[in-house]
Order: C-alpha cells, then structure tokens, then sequence
C-alpha cells in the first residue's frame, strides 16, 4: 500500500517555514506522495486568504506537494475542533497509509497527545474544573487552557504548550484521529525560528502574520518566501487579484448584518449569550471594520471568534450548516496536482470507490444527490464568489466553474532549499 504524507495549511502566503516543514516531513516518512489539504479564500481565524485558493496551490505544489486539496469553507473558517476534525475526514477517507505532520512550537507528539487524550475522554475532574472556570466569565478557550494546567496540575511546565496556537491546533488534530479511530499516523515537526504569530522575522524565516504586515507596509519580503511562491504572489499582486485584509469587506459585512433580524444573528455559529445584541448596537453605530471589532471586544469571547462571527454574517453561514458539517464526510474537492498527484487520484479511486472527489464543480452538481454535501459546495462557491469582489481587476465571479486545476510537472528538487 503507498504511504501518503499528509499536510494541513493556510499557506497564507506559502513562505520558507512551509518549505522546512514539507521538507523535513519528507526526510522523516520517505513517502510515495505528499498531500496538502490547504483552506480556501477565508481562514480560520476570521480572515481573508491573501490571494485565491488556486494560487496557494500553485504554491505549494511548486514546493513539493503532490496533490492540494481544498478544505471546504465551513470547516475552514470553524473553531480549531472543527477544523481539525473536516481535514482528518478527508484524510481518513482515503483508506491509504497516511502520516500526518504538523508543525508545533513543542515538537513533542507525547505532550501534545496526553492533552488530546484529556479532552477526548473528558473525565469528570477536568469537566468540573472547566465549568469553574467558565463561570469566573472568561472566554472558553482561556477556561479550558487553564482547567487543562489545573488537570495535569503543572501549571510551570505546560503554561507555553497550551498557549501556543500550533500546539492547540495540533491537539486537536489528535484528538480527532481517537474520535474517528481513524489509523492514520501523528507526528510534529517543530516549528523552525519564527513563531506563528510573530511580527519579527528572523533570518530568513517569519511568519505568515508578519509576512502579510509587511505586505500592507509596501516591504520588501522575498527573503522570507521560495522564490517560485514569490513569482506566484507577486503575479496576483500586480495583477489586482489579491486581498490583504478582512477589513475590505467592511461594507459588506456591516451590510449584511444591518439587514439581519435579532434572530439571524442568533442562527450564526459561536453567537451565543445575548450577543447579538451586542453586535446589532455595534454594526448601527459604526462604518469601520476596526470600530465594529472594537465595540465588540469582551472577556468572555475571544478575539478570533468575534472574527469569525463577522465572517459567517458575511458568507451566510449557519448553526445549521456547521451542525451538517459535523455530521457528514466531505468531499474531496482538488485544486491542483503533479503527475504523481494524478497518479493518486487514480490510486484513491481504488482504494475507496465511494469517495467523493470533486475535479468538475458542474460534473459533481449534476450527479450528486447528498444535499449536505451540495449545501456545502455552495457555500463554497459563493465564498469564491465575495472574495473577487475586492479584485481591482476582473472581479468575475462563478471562478469554481471555469478555473481548470493547477497541473504542473513533478519537479526533483525543490525550488529553495532552506539553510
């Protein structure tokens, strides 16, 4: 049986992290094909995808990836448990030797899953400590950070492990591998120099956030990127197809929830506790993405949750359609691929007859009969759809129907080795 590498991104934007990351995961399982499984034009912290999804594969196939796949937008744009479950899905469905590497800022798999064991099997002490916790009226992920350090009772010792964004998501990828039983293999790589959220680079490496600050700034960043993924985001760039920020849907997002009742505000995932009638005050009394965060920040909801609400509101994204997510096994929706990605899809096709693979948007319309995965698509489709909006160039919507798949030539090396 092959052994597939399997890799979860934002890749926003691709830089040399992402290269050391893929680079060394291939050092360590020596695999037959590397599978990255990359978000789309909205990320999971409530923001926006500096260029489409398409170039980001582009990206990362000219990095090393065999075959992208696109995570679909409501897991996407979900809570880190949401997130990490929609891509273990997709990678479980494929019925093959799959390894998963993340990277983390511990580089230690054991810490890391004796956490995702606590939360898994949730046992009574832990859930006591959580409910203690979320009654002092601090948001749920600090409650949990801090009944967890209570739990094991080394607060010294693991404070860094569970503030650290990397580490939290990567527990929840362990977590969701006992959840599904799935067979498929852990195992972390530690992150190299720049942390997640850094906004100082060092050497030649920084992160995303700091890349895409720089980029708002007019700053030269092509140390910090492979040279082929900086070509490719220089190309959108001067073209006018990029967006560097959430806040250039500030009017539409002020928009849409101008338009809502009290009660479609309460149908969005994460509101909850009377705070629509936060966010009603809020978007009649500002016209700025800024000020509308502003008057919403609060102790009990973190910052990325409000982001994400303001991101629903603008998708249309419902309760419901987080809550069919969670049931369902979603497709596998390509974006692009090499010669040996190809010769995977042929691979996957035998190993799972059933698999949803998604290489025609209309082909798929027309012959799929499951209304949750077709309501998923849509959502998908339509995120496409907003996120042109904001091109200053050819803002052509209905891009999921007419954009062929990224198909490049498998390359031997890569493109920037990382010193």
């Amino acid at each position: 049986m092959s052994k597939v590498l399997g890799i979860i991104a934002e890749y926003n934007p691709f830089h040399n992290g992402h290269l050391y990351h893929i680079e060394q995961s291939k050092n360590i399982v020596k695999p037959d094909y590397t599978v990255c499984i990359i978000t789309g034009n909205f990320v999971q912290r409530g923001n926006v995808s500096i260029v489409d999804k398409w170039s980001k594969a582009e990206m990362a196939l000219s990095c090393g990836a065999d075959l992208v796949i696109e995570l679909p937008t409501v897991y996407s744009t979900s809570s880190a448990e949401n997130f990490a479950e929609g891509c273990i899905k997709i990678f479980d469905s494929f019925k093959l030797d799959t390894v998963l590497s993340f990277g983390s800022e511990d580089g230690d798999i054991n810490t890391l899953d004796t956490f995702a064991d606590i939360l898994y099997n949730e046992p009574q002490e832990y859930k006591s400590l959580l409910n203690h916790e979320l009654q002092t009226g601090i948001s749920y992920p600090k409650a949990r950070e801090n009944a967890l350090l209570m739990y094991v009772n080394d607060i010294r010792k693991y404070a860094s492990t569970l503030s650290s964004p990397n580490n939290i998501l990567g527990i929840e990828y362990l977590k969701a591998i006992k959840k599904l039983k799935s067979n498929i293999l852990p195992i972390t790589v530690k992150r190299h120099v720049a942390e997640h959220d850094s906004d100082k680079p060092s050497g030649k490496f920084a992160s995303s956030t700091a890349i895409r600050e720089l980029l708002c700034s007019n700053k030269d960043i092509s140390k910090y990127i492979p040279s082929s993924s900086y070509r490719i985001l220089a190309r959108q760039i001067n073209s006018g197809k990029s967006v560097l920020d959430i806040a250039a849907f500030e009017r539409e997002i002020l928009y849409s929830l101008r338009k809502m009742t009290a009660s479609q505000i309460r149908n969005l995932p994460d509101v909850s506790e009377g705070l629509e009638n936060t966010i009603i005050a809020a978007a009649n009394s500002c016209n700025t993405y800024s000020e509308l965060i502003d008057k919403l920040k609060s102790k009990r909801f973190a910052m990325t949750r409000l982001q994400r609400i303001l991101l629903y509101a603008l998708l249309g994204i419902t309760k419901h359609d987080m809550e069919e997510s969670r049931k369902v096994k979603p497709y596998v929706r390509v974006l692009g691929f090499n010669d040996n990605g190809k010769q995977l899809l042929s691979e996957l096709s035998k190993s799972n007859p059933k698999l949803q693979v998604i290489t025609s948007v209309k082909d798929f319309t027309n012959r799929c009969t499951n209304r949750s995965l077709m309501n998923m698509l849509n959502i998908d489709i339509l995120a496409t759809n907003i996120y042109t909006l904001e091109y200053l160039n050819d803002p052509t919507a209905n891009l999921d129907y007419t954009q062929k798949i990224i198909a490049i030539e498998k390359k031997e090396e890569s493109p920037f080795i990382v010193g």
